[in-house]
């Protein structure tokens, strides 16, 4: 059965067996009757060396005459036979190098998916994330008998890697040939474990800094910071801006320490302020001893806290100052972009000493009535904050507690909004070179 359009069937057959009218004077071909075939027998029935006329189709040999066989077809391929008394088409070579031609761009199409695919899933040799990477190695002039590096003068203000040796995996290259690379770290005095993301300029391989101790910022992200730090990402462009800022004299050039945030997701608005809030993870122990640690034992670093600085954007702004303010014997800077100045967890609930004790309000007048170290704080606030709130609450911290050991310098970004894409670019334009002057490294 055939089926016409719009879903309507059409039958070859009528009713009570009347069938489809005929052409006038002719078949389905349009023959006159006369010119059609006779009555003819069965086909297997025929006498042997009859010719059959059944199968002969319009523009054949008239029936009953004798009809000259196919001639045998070439090979696929070769050149074309047409029928009897036609001539041959001439060769087709062009129809043969365009089948070359698709052929030839179907399989590097292949190819290059398949090479998309084995980066995607980090399958060397298409890509190198996934690849070792090692940051140590001994300072020029190798290592003495017995594999131990050559022993550090004691005037020394470098501080060769103390080991164990971490293992980092590539996770991208940049196009100077610098690594972020990511490791796993289990925590031993704060007792978290999760993943942190490094970077070391390209000067830290150069042999002129074989000797060389380098600082290291410590980049915290804004909102929830788990499961990645959004600063591993090279799209933000820090660690090409810390190389191009140091090309230009603006920056030390930093090695990066980029750790997760938080212990888990920002679910329902719970965060845990980069604190050690009691029953929680001890994220404040996370972030400046673990943290530290590992980088001093995979790099060559700076002994004192000259060589020692935060950075980092809303919740990390608030996490990198409260732990300068806090901890002023290891960390001497931060550069803090929009961020919280009270610590405004749900968590802090019921824990109102502890709370205080990582207010930054209430740590830098400790600091001022202590007399010091000297800290240095960086902060830069778009005029165009989504919190309205951001900008005078930076303002009033820097009007009240800009004394003593307390420095500060600040930069409102005009249009600013509140997201690191803003806060990046403007970091090039004050808060770098404001902490780098008062930092060391390289230092030998």
């Amino acid at each position: 059965m055939s089926y016409a359009p719009d879903g309507q069937q059409s039958s070859p057959y009528r009713p009570d067996g009347q069938y489809p009218p005929q052409q006038p004077y002719g078949d389905q071909y349009g023959r006159p009757y006369e010119q059609q075939p006779h009555e003819q027998q069965p086909y297997a029935e025929l006498p042997h060396g009859q010719q059959h006329p059944y199968g002969q189709q319009y523009g054949q040999q008239p029936y009953g005459q004798q009809q000259a066989p196919y001639p045998q077809q070439p090979p696929y391929g070769s050149e074309p036979t047409g029928y009897p008394g036609q001539q041959p088409e001439p060769p087709r070579r062009g129809s043969r190098v365009r089948r070359r031609i698709i052929a030839g761009v179907a399989v590097l199409a292949l190819a290059g998916t398949a090479a998309l695919v084995m980066n995607h899933f980090e399958i060397p040799p298409f890509t190198d994330k996934g690849a070792d990477v090692s940051f140590g190695g001994p300072p020029a002039g190798g290592a003495q008998p017995g594999g131990e590096a050559p022993a550090q003068p004691a005037s020394s203000k470098m501080l060769m890697p103390t080991g164990p040796a971490a293992e980092f995996k590539n996770t991208m290259t940049l196009p100077d040939g610098t690594h972020v690379a990511v490791t796993t770290l289990d925590g031993k005095k704060s007792g978290f474990k999760g993943k942190v993301w490094v970077w070391a300029p390209k000067e830290y391989n150069d042999p002129k800094f074989a000797r060389s101790g380098f600082p290291v910022m410590i980049a915290l992200p804004g909102g929830a910071g788990y499961p990645n730090n959004y600063w591993m990402g090279t799209d933000l462009g820090l660690q090409k801006s810390i190389g191009k800022w140091y090309a230009e004299g603006k920056s030390k050039p930093f090695i990066l320490a980029m750790p997760v945030l938080n212990p888990g997701p920002d679910d329902k608005g719970v965060y845990w302020d980069g604190s050690d809030i009691p029953g929680q993870p001890k994220m404040g122990t996370w972030l400046t001893e673990d943290v530290p640690d590992l980088m001093k034992a995979n790099f060559r670093t700076v002994k004192s806290r000259d060589g020692w600085a935060f950075m980092g954007s809303s919740t990390g702004g608030f996490a990198g100052l409260k732990a300068v303010l806090k901890h002023p014997d290891q960390f001497k800077a931060v550069i803090a972009s929009g961020p919280d100045i009270v610590p405004d967890s749900s968590l802090w609930k019921g824990h109102d000493k502890e709370k205080a004790e990582n207010n930054p309000e209430l740590l830098a007048k400790q600091l001022i009535d202590a007399k010091g170290p000297d800290v240095y704080l960086a902060f830069q606030v778009g005029d165009n904050e989504n919190n309205k709130k951001t900008l005078p609450s930076v303002q009033k911290f820097i009007a009240d507690y800009t004394k003593g050991p307390v420095h500060t310098s600040m930069r409102v970004i005009p249009g600013g909004q509140h997201n690191a894409k803003t806060y990046v670019p403007n970091m090039g334009e004050g808060p770098i070179q404001y902490i780098s002057k008062v930092m060391e490294g390289p230092v030998e």
